[in-house]
């Protein structure tokens, strides 16, 4: 019987001894108080309380955490109700004070967090608000890791997460950006029937220019060939006449040599001029010898005649 007794003692003084030794995890801390006052705050490790003496007052999580708060209506400077939820990423600093520093911590952040965004948007009007998200986060952050400081808390960053506003003012969004987005379609498409009309007018400047540079081109060929058609027949023609002119030269030689006298020369000399004109001059200007050998010829002509 008594050996059971120092068995229970044993496994009793075990059980107490077991439960004075405490490991605190990483990234924890632990508010450890004695007889109800504050005696410490354990670090990572293990650590040793005295039994029914000290106890762990609170168990505190150093890592940073976020909590996502539920829609606040808020009223803008042109007094508009919106409601706008937030996203708070804070992190314990110091257990102790964030185990006597406020009931609640974390209910504490989530009325803070409300009247601050309330004070914030109500010196700001709607577009303002909307258009304002980095100003708004940068402010309440600010706001925010000043007034938790006290309670052992750093605001890391603060994030507004919906802006809901209106019904009626999300209608009239909504209306406002359809007419944008067809004002900016107007204009695109505008600014394309320009640029084919631009480029139609140059194109077609492009083609009169090569028609007329290739009418220029064809022009001043047929001119070439006009030309060179023309001094190819004045030369055709010059060496004609000097073909005449040498012939009758050589027949008067040969009448010359044949003794032939000075009337018979001229009467030669006024048939190639004649064979020189060949039909075609329209003057032919007839040395004064010749025009009365002419003369003196004809009357022959007619005395015989008769």
């Amino acid at each position: 019987m008594g050996g059971i007794i120092v068995l229970i003692l044993f496994i009793l003084v075990l059980g107490i001894l077991s439960s004075c030794i405490r490991i605190v995890p990483q990234a924890n801390a632990y508010v450890v108080e004695r007889l109800g006052a504050y005696q410490g705050t354990w670090a990572v490790g293990i650590h040793f309380k005295v039994p029914f003496i000290d106890k762990v007052a609170k168990k505190v999580i150093l890592k940073e955490q976020v909590v996502d708060f539920a829609p606040q209506p808020v009223i803008t400077k042109d007094n508009v109700t919106m409601q706008i939820d937030t996203v708070v990423f804070f992190q314990i600093t110091d257990p102790k004070l964030f185990a006597y520093g406020v009931e609640n911590p974390i209910m504490a952040i989530e009325n803070l967090t409300a009247t601050t965004l309330r004070n914030i948007i109500g010196e700001m009007e709607l577009d303002q608000t909307l258009t304002s998200r980095e100003v708004i986060n940068t402010k309440m952050r600010s706001s925010l890791d000043i007034a938790t400081d006290p309670w052992g808390i750093k605001v890391n960053r603060v994030e507004l997460k919906n802006i809901i506003p209106p019904a009626a003012i999300r209608d009239a969004m909504e209306k406002q950006m359809k007419a944008e987005r067809e004002r900016r379609e107007a204009i695109l498409k505008a600014e394309g029937e320009k640029k084919s009309t631009i480029l139609v007018a140059e194109g077609k400047k492009e083609s009169a220019i090569l028609v007329a540079e290739a009418e220029k081109q064809s022009a001043i060929l047929r001119a070439e060939a006009q030309k060179e058609r023309m001094i190819r027949e004045a030369e055709g023609e010059a060496e004609a006449i000097m073909k005449v002119q040498k012939a009758t030269a050589d027949g008067l030689r040969y009448i010359k040599e044949a003794g032939a006298d000075e009337a018979v020369l001229r009467l030669k000399s006024l048939e190639a001029f004649e064979k020189a004109a060949d039909g075609k001059a329209t003057k032919i200007i007839i040395p004064s010898e010749i025009q009365k050998m002419a003369g003196l010829a004809a009357s022959a002509k007619e005395f015989f005649t008769e």
